[in-house]
């Protein structure tokens, strides 16, 4: 009997991949990966955080600040091959345009745009000279619909997806696909100052087509999907994972 090509289409064994950002969406990602017989390389600024995840997957820990430049060259350098790359790690100064400082709007465009280009560019090029590769970085809604508050996040999540599609054309003929997930509102502790809103929590809550928040185990299957063979064709897309918030419009029902 002919084997079913599909039976391990979502299988990872023999990959290595790299997990950068271990906290929250990030270990979901790597329990997942890891689940597929990855093996994972859990990268955090906090060394204890990258430690804890990596011990509960059974994979190996490293302390990385992505802000840093060289230190990011190096990593890439140390590391030799690296067949998945997952990038999470991100921040948000919730504040509106008048009342934001420069130092503010310097650090999070340091880590969510300059900090991404510099991952896709130090790890990129091993994988081009490899051959082969398969880039995964987090944005958001925030890239495509915004509120008061999110002005510089949003402009760096937008900058990430633009980084990535340039990625992926550049990458793509070497074999190297480069993908961004967009997540909407999840239930993680950098949102338990809207948690701890009850009108704020339900507002976000009901923006969506499913009317709940996520919870960060919902990232885990499209981090899986993009880093296997199962989309082996599959580059320069964004993968909503938002609960329809992108695509309903507005909160009200109207009537049938």
């Amino acid at each position: 009997m002919t084997a079913n090509p599909y039976t391990d289409l979502f299988r990872l064994d023999g990959k290595r991949a790299l997990l950068v950002g271990a906290g929250g969406i990030g270990r979901e990602a790597g329990l997942a990966l890891a689940a597929q017989g990855a093996r994972v390389i859990c990268a955090d600024k906090d060394a204890a955080t990258a430690k804890t995840t990596a011990d509960e997957i059974g994979g190996d820990a490293l302390e990385l600040d992505v802000t840093d430049v060289d230190a990011v060259h190096r990593a890439a350098a140390d590391l030799g091959t690296v067949d998945v790359l997952v990038l999470t790690a991100a921040m948000n100064v919730r504040k509106r345009i008048l009342d934001y400082t420069s130092e503010e709007f310097d650090r999070v465009v340091a880590l969510n745009l300059k900090a991404t280009f510099t991952v896709l560019q130090a790890f990129g090029r091993w994988m081009v000279d490899r051959g082969s590769g398969s880039i995964i970085v987090f944005s958001s809604v925030r890239a495509q619909v915004v509120e008061p508050g999110q002005s510089v996040y949003a402009a760096t999540k937008a900058g990430a997806i633009q980084v990535v599609k340039t990625a992926a054309s550049e990458f793509g003929e070497a074999g190297v696909r480069v993908n961004a997930i967009a997540p909407g509102v999840v239930e993680t502790p950098l949102t338990d100052q809207i948690k701890a809103h009850p009108d704020w929590y339900r507002a976000y809550a009901t923006k969506s087509a499913m009317g709940r928040w996520s919870k960060p185990s919902e990232l885990a299957g499209a981090v899986v999907f993009l880093a296997s063979d199962a989309a082996s064709y599959v580059t320069g897309s964004t993968v909503m994972v938002d609960g329809g918030w992108t695509a309903v419009d507005g909160r009200f029902t109207p009537p049938a």
